[in-house]
């Protein structure tokens, strides 16, 4: 009798958890922490992609409700992670197919969110981009792959103002900062350094060059899956602690290259290297720090992270 009732208390613990998305880089990784914990995780996408094992799978259109609500059934969740909503009319969506099927929604937003703020001589906080305040225009071509790539932070921005609309919807808005490592980072960015350094080819920055804000994927991993246990709202901001110049950046690869140099090149106009910005991207991460989370100094898993990304051959 005593192993049945510790058997219905572990069962009654079970979330149940819907990542939409996830396929790749942090996404994995998310799925893999919820399942190592005890969670009964279902995976949503289009089916591009099978999700790691252990996870339920679903197919459907996150775009199209009739698809997304055929999928979904009478299915509910304790928690839904959101890692592909790009767009106010995808939160729109998902606002009303999730209210009242889910106790809590997190979103994964960017740091893009403050390309209109400078932080030069302080981080910026997350009250600098209240989403509440946030005008919506759900009429903008965001189906244009073109213009959604230029508008990345317009439309982080509108849609976590489409989820802090209504003030009964338990949304959170983690805002990611710029991520690196992991053998798999599909973006190139560190990738493109090291090709300059080994070569001695010029690096592109712009004149006045500012740093930014960076966490490892391994710990936005965490950080996602701590944000699904808790219990705060609102926007919160994710960083390691400390800033990263396009210079810290180019020293640690070069360190991995012997005989590799860096040679910087301010330029005036034209196209600039990646991680190298005219305004500083530098985020506060105080409220998750104050809510529990440990973040890592970034200065100290830098190395690892250009290791891994650039492989062992290096």
């Amino acid at each position: 009798m005593e192993k049945a009732r510790e058997a219905k208390v572990r069962e009654a613990k079970v979330r149940e958890v819907l990542v939409i998305g996830g396929n790749r880089y942090f996404g994995k990784r998310l799925i893999r922490r919820l399942l190592a914990a005890g969670d009964r995780v279902t995976v949503l996408n289009r089916g591009s992609a099978a999700p790691p094992a252990g996870a339920l799978h679903l197919v459907a259109d996150r775009d199209d409700e009739n698809s997304l609500r055929a999928a979904l059934g009478s299915r509910t969740f304790d928690v839904v992670v959101d890692q592909v909503c790009y767009t106010p009319r995808q939160a729109a969506l998902a606002r009303r197919v999730f209210t009242g099927r889910t106790r809590r929604y997190v979103m994964t937003s960017t740091v893009e969110v403050y390309e209109y703020e400078d932080s030069p001589a302080a981080l910026v906080p997350e009250s600098a981009v209240d989403p509440r305040t946030v005008a919506v225009d759900l009429g903008l071509p965001w189906e244009d792959s073109e213009f959604l790539d230029s508008h990345y932070g317009e439309g982080k921005r509108q849609a976590e103002a489409v989820l802090a609309a209504d003030p009964a919807f338990p949304y959170v808005a983690v805002r990611v900062a710029h991520v690196l490592g992991g053998d798999d980072d599909f973006t190139g960015r560190l990738a493109h350094y090291a090709d300059r350094i080994r070569t001695g080819a010029p690096v592109a920055v712009p004149l006045a060059n500012r740093p930014a804000t960076y966490i490892h994927v391994e710990e936005i991993a965490d950080f996602l899956a701590w944000a699904a246990g808790a219990d705060f709202t609102g926007p919160v901001n994710a960083a390691s602690h400390g800033l990263l110049s396009t210079e810290d950046l180019c020293e640690a690869i070069a360190a991995r290259l012997p005989g590799g140099r860096v040679e910087p090149r301010g330029v005036e106009v034209g196209e600039v290297s990646p991680l190298s910005f005219t305004r500083s991207y530098g985020m506060d991460n105080t409220r998750a720090t104050r809510l529990g989370f440990t973040f890592g100094e970034a200065r100290q898993w830098l190395p690892k992270a250009v290791a891994e990304t650039l492989g062992k051959g290096d």
